[in-house]
């Protein structure tokens, strides 16, 4: 049974940071992409960072870029999203989503996600 569980979320002030774990189970997670997703209550999906199988390649979204880093530890079938100088637009819901390929422009896919994990930006 596939799972992925995202932790890590929380209430953190303008220009404050937090890290997002998302722990995986049920599939090799050496042999998937992870991509991070934002998704604010009326509005479409979208990616915020991908990571490949290796972790030696990675992708950014241009608003996040200098601010977010993406990581992953195989061995323990863990990934990461260290958020730093967080903005108010940030908030939103992220989750973590089991990938075969980076996204190409806006477009990306999946075929399993985690519930997600909400993070509020907020003096």
């Amino acid at each position: 049974q596939v799972q992925l569980v995202e932790s890590g979320g929380g209430l953190v002030q303008p220009g404050g940071s937090l890290r997002l774990s998302c722990a995986t189970s049920g599939f090799t997670f050496s042999s998937y992409f992870i991509t991070w997703v934002l998704q604010v209550p009326g509005e479409g999906p979208e990616w915020v960072s991908v990571i490949d199988p290796d972790g030696k390649n990675t992708r950014y979204a241009d608003f996040v870029k200098g601010r977010f880093t993406i990581s992953r530890d195989n061995a323990k079938n863990t990934s990461f999203l260290q958020m730093n100088t967080l903005r108010p637009e940030d908030t939103a819901l992220y989750y973590c989503a089991r990938s075969a390929t980076f996204p190409i422009g806006h477009l990306f896919s999946y075929s399993f996600r985690g519930q997600g994990a909400q993070v509020t930006v907020s003096s």
